[in-house]
């Protein structure tokens, strides 16, 4: 891998896909940022990238933007966990992961890192964090999103094993940390309890991780990773009670400390999808999200770390540069 090659980074202007950007920079590679016409590219401001527009979806857009790359990193997708049609957001992640894998064959891209999820990966029944060889089936996904991924996952795995699709696979976490523009649906739970709007939990765990850690596995995935191989990129494995405690003290607020069952929240969570479905806004509880809740959604980078040297900050750094960002940013009245 030669310094100036060209990469080309999907999704390049939003949270994920403009960390693995400047990580790309800092590498030295010439980085072309594909990204959709009417996304915000705050992001990329100041970074010496080549803007290039296009829809994922779109084979030929995709072929015209891989004219003279070298390697492929496909971070874009929609995530979100509420759509007014879920089966926009599965048709967005699949058709559109297709639509790239077949342009980066055409254009005989040396090398891919495709950017899927731990929501691929079977959480129910595990009595311990969940590694690479616990995938999910389809029909096992809770929600567009999760199944989207799944789906889409099961496409590269396809053309790798079919084709000989030079692909490796990422599988992050739960990213958080600066730039987070959208925000993403973690970085709406640190907006929302930062500003004193989460007065209670519900007792479910998450693997957060900084998102340039995530964003530098990319790079070791790709120098490093195993065709048609999968690495989970994760940090910690953190209870959403102790989230929102670290968080309190960084801001010097009191933590929330009613615990709060499940049951009773998916009238609120039906009730605010109605409103959403008026609005246009995506809701803050939805009752996909009140689901996978009852999981500890923990994970293992073991094998990450043994095979690219891949390490993560203490996610509480992560976190108290998201609360940073998001002060500065004007999140945070």
């Amino acid at each position: 891998m030669t310094s100036g090659d060209y990469v080309l980074v999907t999704g390049a202007s939003g949270f994920l896909g403009s960390a693995v950007a400047r990580q790309a920079l800092a590498r030295g590679f010439r980085v072309r940022a594909m990204v959709r016409a009417q996304s915000p590219r705050r992001n990329l401001d100041g970074l010496p990238v080549e803007i290039v527009e296009g829809d994922m979806r779109d084979a030929r857009a995709m072929e015209a933007a891989l004219q003279g790359v070298r390697y492929l990193f496909h971070v874009a997708a929609d995530y979100r966990l509420w759509a007014p049609d879920p089966e926009e957001i599965v048709r967005t992640n699949v058709a559109g992961t297709e639509a790239v894998m077949g342009a980066a064959q055409a254009c005989r891209v040396e090398r891919i890192v495709y950017t899927s999820s731990v929501a691929t990966l079977r959480v129910a029944g595990a009595t311990a964090p969940v590694n690479e060889d616990a995938p999910m089936s389809g029909h096992e996904a809770i929600g567009a999103y999760k199944r989207s991924k799944v789906l889409a996952e099961r496409v590269v795995e396809g053309m790798v094993a079919r084709d000989g699709l030079p692909a490796v696979i990422v599988n992050p976490s739960t990213p958080i940390g600066p730039r987070d523009v959208r925000p993403t649906p973690t970085g709406r739970i640190i907006v929302e309890a930062a500003s004193g709007k989460i007065p209670a939990f519900v007792d479910t765990g998450l693997n957060l991780v900084h998102v340039d850690d995530v964003a530098e596995g990319h790079m070791l995935a790709l120098e490093r990773g195993a065709t048609g191989e999968r690495y989970i990129l994760g940090g910690q494995d953190v209870t959403l009670q102790q989230m929102l405690a670290d968080l309190a003290a960084m801001i010097g607020r009191r933590p929330p400390t009613i615990k709060l069952p499940r049951w009773p929240l998916y009238p609120l969570a039906y009730a605010a999808e109605a409103v959403a479905r008026v609005t246009g806004k995506e809701p803050f509880l939805t009752a996909d999200g009140l689901s996978m809740s009852k999981y500890q959604m923990f994970f293992s980078s073991d094998k990450a770390r043994r095979v690219l040297g891949y390490q993560s900050r203490p996610y509480q750094e992560a976190l108290r540069e998201a609360l940073e960002w998001f002060r500065a940013a004007g999140y945070l009245r």
